[in-house]
C-alpha cells in the first residue's frame, strides 16, 4: 500500500515529466546510489569488485548502447563487439602514445568508435532487418581484420597492448576501488544522458522509426538523420565501454577480448533484458555476468558423473535457451516482468 500516486500531485510540466513519479521510486534508486558509491567499495572484496561488479557496469553500458540501436531505433545489429574494440584501441593510443588525459582519451575512443558506427550505419539507409543484421556482422569481421594486421594499431597479429598506468590530475588509479569509482562515475554520467536522450524527441522519432518507419517519415521524421544518429550514439557507448573493459578489468588490448561471441552475447542481454529499456540492460548484463559463476558453483557436484566436454557446453545451452525461452514467453525481457509486479503493486489489495 506505500507505492502509490495518490497524494503525488503534479502542478507543473517538471513534476508531470519526471523519471521517477513515484516518491518509493526516487527512494529506491537513491538507496541503489548509496550502496553502489558507499556499501560496495568499503565491504565488497577485491574478487568481487575487479572480476563481478566492473564487468557488469561495462557490459551494463555497452548493453545500453546496443538497446539504443536495436530496442528503442528497430536497428538490428550483430557487430557491436567489433565497436568495443574500436573504442578500446583508440583511448589507448591517446592515452598511451599521445599523452592525452585519461577521461578524454575513455572519451576520444567513444568519439572515434562512434565515427567509425556510422560509416558503417550507412547501409541502414537502404536495407533493413536480415539484410543489415548482415552487413553489421560483416562490420564485426573487418574491423576485426584491419586490427589484427594494422600493427601501428594491435602490434600484428599476436600483438597485444598492455595497459599503461593510470593518472588523473596526477592521482594514480591503481587499486581496484579506484577502478570501480573511475567506471561508476563514468557509468552514471552516460546512463543519465541516456535516459534524458531517449525521453526526449530524438527518443520519440527512434521509436516512430522502429515501429513504422514509412509512417515516421510521413509525419516529419528524418529517417536518415535520426538512423545515424542512433548508429553514432550506440556505437560511443560502446567505444567508452570497450575502453573501460580493457583498461580497468582485462589490462590489456587483446581482439580476442571483443570477438563475435560477445556481440551475440550481447544481443542477449538485451533481449533477456528487455529491449528498449535502461533497466534490461542492466538485468541482461548482470545475468550475462552472473551466470559463468553460477553454473560452475552449481555444476561441481556433478563433475565426477557428467561427462567434461557436456558441462564446458553447458553454459552455451542454458544461456541460448533461455533466450529462446524469453522470446517466447516474455519478448520484453525480465524489464517487462518488473513492470507487470510494480504495476500489480500499485493496484494491491484493491485490484478493482
Amino acid at each position: 500500500m506505500f507505492y502509490r500516486e495518490c497524494a503525488t500531485y503534479k502542478d507543473n510540466y517538471a513534476s508531470d515529466m519526471a523519471i521517477f513519479p513515484i516518491p518509493l521510486d526516487r527512494w529506491g534508486f537513491i538507496f541503489m546510489l548509496f550502496l553502489a558509491f558507499i556499501v560496495v567499495p568499503l565491504f565488497a572484496s577485491e574478487y568481487l569488485v575487479t572480476n563481478i561488479i566492473v564487468p557488469f557496469y561495462c557490459f551494463a553500458l555497452s548493453a545500453f548502447g546496443l538497446n539504443v540501436l536495436a530496442g528503442y531505433a528497430g536497428q538490428v545489429s550483430i557487430g557491436h563487439a567489433a565497436f568495443m574494440a574500436v573504442g578500446s584501441y583508440a583511448s589507448f593510443i591517446l592515452y598511451g602514445r599521445y599523452g592525452i588525459p585519461l577521461i578524454p582519451s575513455i572519451l576520444g575512443g567513444g568519439v572515434i568508435a562512434a565515427i567509425v558506427g556510422t560509416f558503417f550505419g550507412l547501409p541502414s539507409l537502404r536495407i533493413k532487418g536480415f539484410y543489415l543484421a548482415i552487413s553489421t556482422l560483416a562490420s564485426q569481421f573487418l574491423i576485426e581484420w584491419i586490427i589484427v594486421h594494422w600493427q601501428w594499431v594491435s602490434g600484428g597479429v599476436y600483438g597485444t597492448i598492455e595497459a599503461p598506468d593510470m593518472f588523473i590530475f596526477g592521482w594514480a588509479i591503481d587499486t581496484s576501488v579506484k577502478k570501480y569509482y573511475l567506471v561508476l562515475f563514468i557509468l552514471v554520467l552516460l546512463m543519465t544522458f541516456g535516459k534524458n536522450l531517449v525521453r526526449g524527441q530524438l527518443g520519440r522519432n527512434w521509436m516512430a522509426i522502429r515501429d513504422v518507419d514509412y509512417a515516421a517519415e510521413i509525419i516529419g521524421v528524418n529517417l536518415y538523420r535520426d538512423k545515424l544518429i542512433a548508429f553514432s550514439v550506440s556505437t560511443f557507448y560502446a567505444g567508452v565501454a570497450g575502453s573501460l573493459i580493457t583498461l580497468c578489468y582485462v589490462g590489456v588490448a587483446n581482439i580476442e577480448e571483443f570477438n563475435v561471441m560477445v556481440s551475440f552475447a550481447l544481443m542477449g542481454m538485451i533481449i533477456i533484458g528487455g529491449l528498449g529499456t535502461i533497466l534490461g540492460s542492466f538485468l541482461g548484463a548482470g545475468f550475462f555476468v552472473m551466470l559463468p559463476i553460477a553454473i560452475n558453483h552449481g555444476l561441481g557436484a556433478f563433475m565426477e558423473v557428467v561427462k567434461p566436454d557436456i558441462l564446458s557446453n553447458t553454459e552455451s545451452i542454458i544461456f541460448g535457451g533461455l533466450i529462446v525461452f524469453f522470446l517466447i514467453v516474455e519478448p520484453y525481457g525480465m524489464a517487462r516482468l518488473w513492470h507487470t509486479i510494480k504495476e500489480k503493486m500499485r493496484l494491491w489489495p484493491f485490484p478493482y
